[in-house]
Protein backbone atom coordinates (compact mmCIF):
# COMPACT_ATOMS: atom_id res chain seq x y z
CA UNK A 1 0.00 0.00 0.00
CA UNK A 2 1.36 3.80 -1.04
CA UNK A 3 1.62 5.54 1.82
CA UNK A 4 1.35 9.89 2.95
CA UNK A 5 3.90 11.25 4.18
CA UNK A 6 4.26 14.26 6.20
CA UNK A 7 7.66 15.71 6.36
CA UNK A 8 7.82 19.34 8.21
CA UNK A 9 9.71 21.75 9.68
CA UNK A 10 10.58 25.56 11.32
CA UNK A 11 10.64 27.88 8.55
CA UNK A 12 14.39 27.30 6.89
CA UNK A 13 14.71 23.68 7.41
CA UNK A 14 15.14 23.09 3.88
CA UNK A 15 11.72 21.62 2.91
CA UNK A 16 11.12 22.88 -0.33
CA UNK A 17 14.91 21.75 -1.33
CA UNK A 18 14.32 18.95 -0.19
CA UNK A 19 11.05 18.28 -2.23
CA UNK A 20 12.57 19.41 -5.83
CA UNK A 21 15.49 16.54 -4.17
CA UNK A 22 13.02 14.10 -4.25
CA UNK A 23 11.64 15.14 -7.57
CA UNK A 24 15.11 14.54 -8.97
CA UNK A 25 15.88 11.37 -7.60
CA UNK A 26 12.60 9.96 -9.40
CA UNK A 27 13.41 11.58 -12.21
CA UNK A 28 17.02 10.33 -12.26
CA UNK A 29 16.09 6.97 -12.39
CA UNK A 30 12.76 7.03 -15.34
CA UNK A 31 9.54 7.70 -13.24
CA UNK A 32 7.65 10.41 -13.53
CA UNK A 33 5.72 12.65 -11.00
CA UNK A 34 3.25 15.00 -10.25
CA UNK A 35 4.33 18.52 -8.31
CA UNK A 36 1.92 20.56 -6.71
CA UNK A 37 1.04 23.53 -3.92
CA UNK A 38 -1.93 25.59 -2.71
CA UNK A 39 -2.51 28.78 -4.86
CA UNK A 40 -2.28 30.62 -1.35
CA UNK A 41 1.14 30.74 -1.54
CA UNK A 42 1.90 33.26 -4.32
CA UNK A 43 5.79 33.52 -3.01
CA UNK A 44 7.49 32.22 -6.55
CA UNK A 45 3.59 32.29 -8.42
CA UNK A 46 3.39 28.77 -9.62
CA UNK A 47 7.08 27.58 -8.98
CA UNK A 48 8.22 26.23 -5.75
CA UNK A 49 11.51 27.93 -4.82
CA UNK A 50 13.98 26.64 -2.50
CA UNK A 51 16.18 29.21 -0.25
CA UNK A 52 19.22 28.11 -2.09
CA UNK A 53 17.99 29.15 -5.52
CA UNK A 54 16.61 26.41 -7.07
CA UNK A 55 12.86 26.59 -8.50
CA UNK A 56 10.47 24.55 -10.54
CA UNK A 57 6.99 24.54 -12.04
CA UNK A 58 4.50 22.66 -10.10
CA UNK A 59 2.15 20.93 -12.49
CA UNK A 60 -1.33 22.35 -11.15
CA UNK A 61 -2.00 24.51 -7.88
CA UNK A 62 -4.63 23.92 -5.66
CA UNK A 63 -7.15 26.45 -4.57
CA UNK A 64 -9.30 26.65 -1.78
CA UNK A 65 -12.45 24.36 -3.15
CA UNK A 66 -10.62 22.39 -5.23
CA UNK A 67 -11.44 18.29 -5.12
CA UNK A 68 -7.76 17.88 -5.07
CA UNK A 69 -7.99 13.95 -6.10
CA UNK A 70 -10.16 15.08 -9.05
CA UNK A 71 -7.14 17.53 -9.96
CA UNK A 72 -4.67 15.02 -9.25
CA UNK A 73 -6.21 12.07 -11.82
CA UNK A 74 -6.96 14.77 -14.32
CA UNK A 75 -2.89 15.14 -14.56
CA UNK A 76 -2.17 11.96 -13.87
CA UNK A 77 -4.22 10.84 -17.03
CA UNK A 78 -2.25 13.51 -19.02
CA UNK A 79 1.35 11.89 -18.14
CA UNK A 80 0.12 8.70 -18.36
CA UNK A 81 -0.60 9.55 -21.56
CA UNK A 82 2.75 11.40 -22.57
CA UNK A 83 4.51 8.02 -21.12
CA UNK A 84 2.50 5.79 -23.08
CA UNK A 85 3.33 8.01 -26.66
CA UNK A 86 7.30 8.19 -25.64
CA UNK A 87 7.91 4.85 -24.37
CA UNK A 88 5.51 2.81 -25.63
CA UNK A 89 5.74 -0.08 -22.66
CA UNK A 90 4.60 -3.10 -22.62
CA UNK A 91 2.91 -2.69 -19.21
CA UNK A 92 0.55 0.01 -18.08
CA UNK A 93 2.70 3.31 -17.25
CA UNK A 94 1.88 5.48 -14.58
CA UNK A 95 3.49 8.35 -12.35
CA UNK A 96 5.22 7.39 -9.37
CA UNK A 97 4.98 9.84 -6.45
CA UNK A 98 2.76 12.88 -6.05
CA UNK A 99 4.96 16.27 -4.11
CA UNK A 100 2.89 18.77 -2.88
CA UNK A 101 4.77 21.84 -1.21
CA UNK A 102 3.33 24.01 1.40
CA UNK A 103 0.64 21.73 2.73
CA UNK A 104 0.26 23.63 5.65
CA UNK A 105 -1.89 26.04 3.51
CA UNK A 106 -4.24 22.98 2.47
CA UNK A 107 -7.90 22.42 3.77
CA UNK A 108 -8.47 19.15 6.07
CA UNK A 109 -10.62 18.21 3.49
CA UNK A 110 -7.87 18.12 0.78
CA UNK A 111 -5.25 16.23 3.09
CA UNK A 112 -7.69 13.48 3.34
CA UNK A 113 -7.89 13.70 -1.06
CA UNK A 114 -4.10 13.09 -0.48
CA UNK A 115 -4.75 10.03 1.53
CA UNK A 116 -7.22 8.67 -0.28
CA UNK A 117 -4.69 9.06 -3.55
CA UNK A 118 -1.94 7.44 -1.45
CA UNK A 119 -4.50 4.85 0.46
CA UNK A 120 -7.67 4.32 -2.82
CA UNK A 121 -5.17 5.13 -6.16
CA UNK A 122 -1.98 3.21 -5.02
CA UNK A 123 0.33 6.55 -5.65
CA UNK A 124 2.60 7.86 -2.46
CA UNK A 125 2.11 11.55 -1.78
CA UNK A 126 5.30 13.49 -0.05
CA UNK A 127 3.72 16.73 1.81
CA UNK A 128 5.93 19.02 2.74
CA UNK A 129 5.19 21.79 4.81
CA UNK A 130 5.38 23.77 8.62
CA UNK A 131 3.32 22.71 11.76
CA UNK A 132 2.34 25.92 13.46
CA UNK A 133 2.08 29.35 12.24
CA UNK A 134 4.22 32.39 14.06
CA UNK A 135 1.79 32.39 17.29
CA UNK A 136 2.31 28.28 17.60
CA UNK A 137 -1.51 27.60 16.50
CA UNK A 138 -1.05 24.70 13.92
CA UNK A 139 -2.38 25.22 10.49
CA UNK A 140 -5.49 23.22 9.59
CA UNK A 141 -3.48 21.13 6.80
CA UNK A 142 -0.87 20.53 9.06
CA UNK A 143 -3.22 19.68 12.22
CA UNK A 144 -4.50 17.36 9.70
CA UNK A 145 -1.57 15.41 8.29
CA UNK A 146 -0.65 14.77 11.81
CA UNK A 147 -3.14 12.62 12.41
CA UNK A 148 -3.83 10.54 9.27
CA UNK A 149 0.06 10.92 7.48
CA UNK A 150 1.48 7.13 7.76
CA UNK A 151 4.74 8.33 8.82
CA UNK A 152 5.97 11.60 9.68
CA UNK A 153 9.55 13.20 9.78
CA UNK A 154 10.65 15.91 10.84
CA UNK A 155 13.62 18.32 8.46
CA UNK A 156 15.64 20.40 11.43
CA UNK A 157 17.33 23.57 11.24
CA UNK A 158 18.43 25.72 14.09
CA UNK A 159 17.93 29.10 16.44
CA UNK A 160 20.04 31.42 15.72
CA UNK A 161 21.35 30.58 19.14
CA UNK A 162 22.44 27.44 18.06
CA UNK A 163 19.59 25.14 19.38
CA UNK A 164 16.95 23.16 17.00
CA UNK A 165 14.31 25.82 16.11
CA UNK A 166 10.75 24.65 16.12
CA UNK A 167 8.68 27.97 16.27
CA UNK A 168 8.44 30.58 13.12
CA UNK A 169 9.12 34.22 14.61
CA UNK A 170 6.90 36.69 12.32
CA UNK A 171 9.07 40.22 11.37
CA UNK A 172 7.25 42.93 10.03
CA UNK A 173 9.73 45.75 9.00
CA UNK A 174 12.33 43.53 11.04
CA UNK A 175 10.34 43.24 14.50
CA UNK A 176 8.48 40.86 15.70
CA UNK A 177 4.90 40.65 15.81
CA UNK A 178 2.71 38.20 17.62
CA UNK A 179 -0.72 38.90 16.19
CA UNK A 180 -2.38 39.21 13.09
CA UNK A 181 -3.85 37.11 10.03
CA UNK A 182 -2.70 33.28 10.32
CA UNK A 183 -1.29 33.20 6.51
CA UNK A 184 0.83 36.34 5.51
CA UNK A 185 3.80 35.48 2.30
CA UNK A 186 6.69 36.96 2.78
CA UNK A 187 7.07 39.68 1.18
CA UNK A 188 9.11 43.52 1.62
CA UNK A 189 8.29 43.73 4.95
CA UNK A 190 7.05 40.42 6.42
CA UNK A 191 9.60 38.06 7.11
CA UNK A 192 10.14 34.98 9.30
CA UNK A 193 12.61 33.92 11.61
CA UNK A 194 13.33 29.55 12.92
CA UNK A 195 13.37 30.03 17.05
CA UNK A 196 13.70 27.72 19.78
CA UNK A 197 11.29 27.63 22.21
CA UNK A 198 13.41 29.84 24.47
CA UNK A 199 13.95 33.01 22.04
CA UNK A 200 10.75 32.72 20.95
CA UNK A 201 9.37 33.45 24.69
CA UNK A 202 12.04 36.05 25.13
CA UNK A 203 10.71 37.97 22.09
CA UNK A 204 6.84 37.13 22.64
CA UNK A 205 7.35 38.40 26.67
CA UNK A 206 6.86 34.91 27.87
CA UNK A 207 3.50 34.73 25.93
CA UNK A 208 2.96 31.24 23.64
CA UNK A 209 0.26 31.43 21.62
Amino acid sequence: MAKLYFRYGAMNSGKSTALLQAAYNYEERGQRVLLAKPAIDTKGASQIASRLGMTREVDFLVGPDDDVRALFEEHRARVRAEMQEELLPAEPVDVACLLIDEAQFLTAAQIDDLFRIAVLDGIPVLAYGIRNDFRTQAFPGSARLLAVAHTLEELKTICRCGRKAVFNGRKIDDRFVFDGDQVAIDGASVTYESLCGDCYLRESGGVLG
